[in-house]
């Protein structure tokens, strides 16, 4: 017989502990820490940051979104910014690493409930060795944030001194990798908009970091050995976002031409909407004055951002594999098929049905926090004269959820509970949909109760 006291709680918490929890619980630890850290007098430059403030900027560090209501270069100290360069790290590495150590912690080990945690966030198919998978990451992580940091000390060691240059060079590397877009310029990366070499690199980081950390793995095996096959996901992931990011670039480049890109050099046209296609998706850096754009090209930023990164990497949105499923559920139908395939694969109904209910989970998410920042909207100024708000709201609110921090430059006038509000929508971005799918992932092995047909008519 065990004499351990801490047994019963330990099989209480064993119990209670479903992995949907284990990620809430993890991400508001983290965040709650963080806010702490914030909230002290050596984090600020002067005074100290509210907690409204330093909840919201340690939430959006967490949870790798980049939205900002201060200046992270300007209002914080060398110490806050650490801090926010930490949480992010957290916030992008964590969402694969720190779940599971966390499980480890409370006593649950390697067990049937952190399996199903990495299969959802990670792994794509069963039987990989995932602890395999788990120290690849670290070490993925570790060189391609240190190759990124050298190439970025080379471009800022020009207009700084060496120790600045490597300081921003290290923050800008992590920030990019883990799709956050924190940014210790006031501006963003405006002044570097024709800088090939910050452009370019920024750019890699965004998109290997926005992969997922199996098809990097996955990748990397099959240029030692041409004879793996590579796996349905990874081949959805490659193509979806060489997809997105071309057609994205192309799209910015015709409407803005004649507009925001028409007093610059064809090379730098091309540079502008290239980056802006790929940060849209899962990064808050920008080199343009975003809400100098034009309406059409808002409305593809919102399209980039609320499809985001993919499954298992560190950016959000509800991710490139929904919806390459999407697509290819309706042009399956279209065919008369009553299965997705592709490839010569095909999806399972399961994953088909945990797409749909993610998209418009999502979808619903969007529409109540902007009906939510509307609600609380403080103008006094009549409607024709507020008309501007649903559009900047709007994209506020799928940036947020999308956690691509991009903004069309409301975030820092939003009041304190609207604040809340893309507190919780940023959270719910980067926890949600994962939370969700891990649900349907696991209501799915329950045995269903099926009753008579019975027909409604659609459409």
């Amino acid at each position: 017989m065990s004499t351990n006291p801490f047994l019963p709680a330990r099989l209480y918490l064993a119990r209670r502990l479903t992995p949907a929890r284990v990620f809430i619980l993890g991400f508001i630890f983290i965040i709650l820490v963080g806010t702490v850290l914030l909230s002290l007098p050596s984090s600020a430059q002067q005074g100290r940051l509210s907690f409204v403030d330093a909840l919201f900027t340690s939430t959006s560090a967490v949870c790798v979104t980049g939205l900002a209501v201060i200046d992270i270069g300007k209002d914080l100290s060398l110490s806050g910014q650490i801090i926010t360069l930490f949480l992010m790290q957290a916030g992008g590495l964590g969402i694969t690493t720190f779940s599971v150590l966390f499980l480890g912690m409370m006593g649950l080990g390697i067990s049937a409930k952190s399996r199903d945690i990495v299969q959802s966030t990670l792994i794509h198919s069963p039987g990989i060795d995932f602890l395999h998978i788990l120290k690849s990451v670290v070490l993925y992580t570790v060189i391609i944030e240190a190759a990124g940091t050298a190439i970025l000390f080379l471009c800022f060691v020009d207009g700084a001194s060496p120790g600045t240059a490597a300081w921003q060079a290290v923050y800008h590397a992590l920030s990019a990798f883990n799709n956050c877009g924190y940014s210790l310029f006031s501006d963003s990366l405006t002044a570097y908009r024709d800088h090939p070499g910050i452009n370019l690199t920024i750019i890699s980081l965004i998109i290997v970091g926005g992969a997922g950390f199996v098809v990097i793995h996955e990748m990397l095996d099959h240029s030692k050995d041409r004879r793996r096959r590579l796996s349905l996901h990874t081949r959805i992931v490659i193509i979806t976002t060489c997809v997105l990011v071309a057609a994205g670039a192309t799209i910015l480049y015709v409407l803005e031409r004649d507009y925001l890109l028409k007093d610059l050099g064809l090379g730098s046209r091309m540079l502008v909407a290239l980056f802006q296609s790929v940060t849209a998706r899962t990064c808050g850096f920008n080199t343009v004055d975003i809400s100098a754009l034009t309406n059409e090209s808002i409305l593809v930023l919102m399209i980039l951002m609320f499809i985001g990164a993919s499954p298992g990497s560190t950016g959000g949105g509800i991710k490139t594999t929904s919806v390459a499923i999407l697509f290819l559920l309706i042009w399956n139908r279209l065919k008369g098929s009553i299965h997705v395939n592709a490839f010569n694969r095909t999806i399972p109904q399961e994953t088909v049905t945990k797409t749909i209910s993610i998209i418009f989970a999502s979808a619903l998410s969007v529409v109540l926090i902007t009906s939510f920042l509307l609600f609380f909207q403080s103008s006094s100024l009549p409607p024709d004269e507020t008309r501007h708000f649903f559009l900047e709201y709007l994209f506020e609110a799928v940036s947020a959820f999308a956690t691509a921090g991009l903004s069309m430059g409301v975030t820092s006038e939003l009041s304190g509970i609207q604040k809340f509000g893309i507190t919780a929508l940023m959270f719910a971005g980067r926890v949600g949909p994962l939370t969700l799918a891990l649900a349907l992932t696991l209501a799915s092995r329950k045995k269903n109760i099926a009753y008579a047909e019975e027909t409604v008519m659609v459409g």
